[in-house]
């Protein structure tokens, strides 16, 4: 046989052998995509709420660090599964007895919230004013909605303590004009935190809703107005509800964050300000007692597991819709 039938019998061999090694590498690639994420997870998220957890089943001690290990391999794995013996849930227990640890979820519930609506009241007239601007400019105003991020979060909830103190900028401009004849007292109160959260938190509220109202076709909107629908009507009967997902996952991202804020609570609200994250701040630094404070955050987690699904959820129903 010549050369030429030698090497035109070998070709399609040859071709098959590339096209196989092609696929298995675009499928290795295809998979290593899907778990680098669960990777990310299983090293940033699960190891250590397995630790929290773990620590929230142990008992306190005078020692470094202050509680007694349980479930180590210091004696083997005999030695750890003889841990199973030393569990106990008395943490869990003792939070339901403290109504401390009740009250500071409840508050912590309520204020994030409360926060939450004020937060969509104030954000979507900005993303909806961004999607109805000029194309032009679009980015220039998503700018400035990023733009905070840019400046450390503790340094912009520190200057509301210099706008809202007693002698702060606020009340010194409504003294000038006369709005008021004695200064507010607004630092250190319920107040205040909810100005911090919504501030904080506006542009995880506006980034979705802009996303949201800049795909509508607003073809309906000026269809609506045709057929004689206010605009008014128009607004709760065709863009709200469209812009139903871009609203639930604002929601979320300011709720989920919100009910275990400490910086805002600690420096605008004051020593008196009762929420999930002080608390457990104390109970870690100030009583340094690990097992209830883990025991704290392990039931905050499980918390915010709802509304976790519930944000996983809408983005599901927004990317289907994207489709």
């Amino acid at each position: 046989m010549s050369n030429a039938a030698v090497t035109a019998a070998s070709a399609p061999a040859t071709n098959a052998g590339k096209s196989i090694v092609a696929r298995l590498g675009a499928a290795f690639v295809g998979r290593l995509v899907i778990i680098i994420p669960y990777v990310w997870l299983l090293f940033f998220f699960l190891i250590p709420f397995i630790i929290v957890f773990k620590i929230s089943l142990s008992q306190t001690a005078i020692a470094m660090p202050p509680y007694t290990p349980v479930l180590g391999f210091n004696d083997g794995i005999s030695g750890f599964f003889a841990g199973f013996g030393a569990l106990n849930f008395d943490n869990y227990a003792w939070l339901t007895q403290d109504a401390l640890y009740f009250n500071a979820y409840v508050t912590s519930v309520i204020i994030a919230a409360i926060s939450t609506v004020l937060t969509l009241i104030v954000g979507y007239p900005i993303a909806y004013g961004m999607a109805r601007a000029p194309a032009t400019i679009r980015p220039t105003l998503l700018m400035l909605v990023i733009l905070p991020f840019w400046t450390s979060f503790l340094i912009r909830v520190y200057a509301w303590i210099g706008i809202l103190k007693p002698e702060g900028l606020l009340n010194q401009l409504l003294l000038a004009t006369g709005v008021i004849s004695q200064p507010l007292i607004i630092l250190n109160t319920y107040t205040a935190i909810f100005i911090g959260i919504v501030y904080s938190y506006l542009p995880f509220m506006v980034l979705p809703l802009y996303s949201s109202l800049e795909k509508m076709d607003y073809s309906l909107i000026e269809a609506a107005k045709d057929l004689g629908c206010p605009p008014t009507s128009a607004f709760w009967k065709i863009t709200f509800p469209l812009s139903l997902p871009g609203v639930i996952a604002g929601c979320l991202l300011v709720f989920i964050p919100a009910v275990g804020e400490f910086v805002i609570p600690d420096l605008l609200g004051g020593s008196q300000t009762l929420m999930i994250g002080k608390t457990l701040w104390n109970e870690f630094f100030a009583n340094r007692d690990w097992p209830v404070s883990s025991a704290v955050a392990v039931i905050l987690l499980l918390l915010l597991t709802v509304p976790i699904v519930l944000f996983q959820r809408a983005q599901a129903r927004a990317q289907e819709q994207d489709k």
